[in-house]
């Protein structure tokens, strides 16, 4: 297996050194994790829901009538969300009308409250959970949660900024190059190989997570 900085030339010959640093995820910092509301982390998991499958220019252009229509996203208000209200919304033409993910509000506003309750607030509860141990915040999310496996997990966590790495198609590609894995990796035995691999990289290059993997993916992929 390569070493880091290996993988990261290759990168640059590619991309270029300043195309490959723009193409980099832009990280939250710790006190910005924290200073976040649980509004804007339940906003962020039912925005990842309905992007599921999905262009993600499509969910966001409709991304205020959601603000407006579910009360600014209120952890306590939502929780409490019915069947009837549903059914309202269900109604309202500036929405994705998708009952199925409008059904995962509730759920995943009690998960917010949860989180909440046992560790002050979503956003200290992701700021501490350690980088070595991603792939357990993915688990813990995709069973607390609703519709969060998959990349989901991984996805939200990019979105509000918390450091993670994503198993997109390239990367996937890139470990296979690696020797890492065979296939996509979803058994808890391969992601934790994955993870493992990927302190390594850490340890070796002292970048992020997000880096690591972005790098990766433009190891074997060029963009003409």
């Amino acid at each position: 297996m390569e070493s880091f900085e290996r993988i990261r030339e290759r990168a640059i010959g590619l991309w270029g050194e300043q195309a490959l640093q723009a193409r980099l995820p832009v990280l939250a910092t710790t006190s910005e994790l924290i200073d976040h509301t649980d509004n804007y982390y339940l906003s962020a998991i039912v925005r990842r829901v309905f992007r599921a499958g999905l262009k993600h220019s499509l969910v966001d252009s409709k991304w205020p009538a959601f603000e407006e229509a579910l009360w600014g996203f209120k952890p306590q208000s939502l929780a409490l969300l019915s069947e009837e209200q549903i059914d309202a919304l269900m109604q309202n033409r500036a929405l994705i009308r998708h009952r199925g993910k409008l059904r995962t509000i509730p759920l995943n506003a009690q998960m917010v409250l949860d989180i909440t309750a046992e560790h002050g607030s979503v956003g200290r509860f992701l700021s501490d959970w350690p980088s070595s141990d991603i792939i357990g915040l993915w688990r813990y999310l995709t069973k607390r949660g609703a519709h969060l496996g998959g990349r989901s997990a991984s996805a939200f966590l990019r979105m509000v900024g918390k450091d993670t790495f994503m198993l997109s198609n390239d990367v996937v590609a890139a470990l296979k190059a690696q020797g890492v894995v065979e296939k996509m990796p979803t058994a808890q035995r391969d992601l934790l190989l994955v993870q493992e691999v990927f302190n390594g990289w850490q340890e070796q290059s002292g970048a992020p997570l997000s880096e690591i993997s972005m790098t990766l993916a433009c190891s074997i992929s060029s963009p003409h």
